[in-house]
């Protein structure tokens, strides 16, 4: 029965929201769309001016150069929107009453729409010119993402595990940074190298610790979460297992090459 009731609160909570202020969600999206575009248009004058050897890229080098400077724009502004609110704020605190999983406030709501606009550019270039930009890991990982967030954007559950997630955008900028130095010519310079033991540390904690933690943190409040509609409930259950997965086998690729970067420069 009470199961029931918090099914029918959720519902109404959705419905109630979209109908009463439809303008945050939709708005951040676009605004987050329009950010998107004009991160990209930055990142190809800021490289045209202060990088000699942008203009003797190829096109589609170009185009995924600027592409992962707008990625890393995306990561740094929701990697520090997800850190303020589950760390700085009482949003999401233990300490506040009723169930986590059903807060939200303008702010989280907004930076999701945000976070949705820049998803939905990234997808849309990923599949014009697949599969120059990413393979199907790329696509299955975004399509997860978008609708994840698009749905605890539209309905204000779940907003709590999806900014713990988003966290994991702190690798972003390093694994972007190594493609950059390599597409330069400085594979073999030592901020390579640097870079590189970065990126092992940061998704280290980023994505496999802090998931585990995520896995532990559903553990200990599942009974909040079975509150939750039926798709929120199973996005929440299924969306971090997949990218944890998906995760540790990249994780073994970057340990792999860790290693063998270290050993040549031993």
């Amino acid at each position: 029965m009470a199961m029931t009731a918090y099914s029918n609160q959720a519902q109404a909570m959705m419905r109630d929201y979209l109908l009463a202020d439809p303008l945050v969600p939709y708005t951040s999206v676009l605004i987050g769309v329009f950010l998107c575009k004009m991160a990209y248009d930055l990142t190809r004058i800021l490289s045209s001016f202060y990088f000699k050897g942008y203009s003797s890229l190829t096109k589609i080098q170009r185009v995924e150069w600027n592409n992962r400077g707008m990625s890393s724009a995306h990561a740094i502004f929701i990697a520090a929107v997800s850190v303020y609110l589950v760390a700085s704020t009482d949003l999401f605190s233990d300490q506040l009453n009723g169930p986590i999983t059903f807060r939200s406030s303008i702010i989280s709501t907004s930076a999701l729409g945000v976070s949705v606009g820049y998803f939905i550019t990234d997808l849309a270039m990923i599949f014009w010119l697949f599969p120059s930009l990413g393979g199907m890991e790329y696509v299955l990982h975004h399509t997860l993402s978008l609708v994840a967030i698009a749905y605890t954007m539209l309905s204000g559950e779940g907003q709590f595990y999806t900014y713990m997630i988003l966290i994991s955008e702190t690798t972003t900028p390093e694994i972007n940074m190594r493609w950059f130095l390599d597409t330069a010519g400085l594979k073999k310079s030592s901020a390579y190298l640097i870079n590189g033991i970065l990126i092992f540390v940061v998704w280290l904690v980023a994505r496999i610790f802090l998931f585990l933690y995520v896995f532990y943190h559903i553990y200990l409040h599942y009974s909040q979460i079975m509150k939750m509609h039926a798709f929120g409930y199973y996005l929440t259950l299924t969306v971090p297992s997949v990218l944890f997965v998906m995760n540790a086998m990249w994780f073994t690729k970057i340990l792999k090459g860790v290693m063998k970067t270290l050993s040549k420069w031993s």
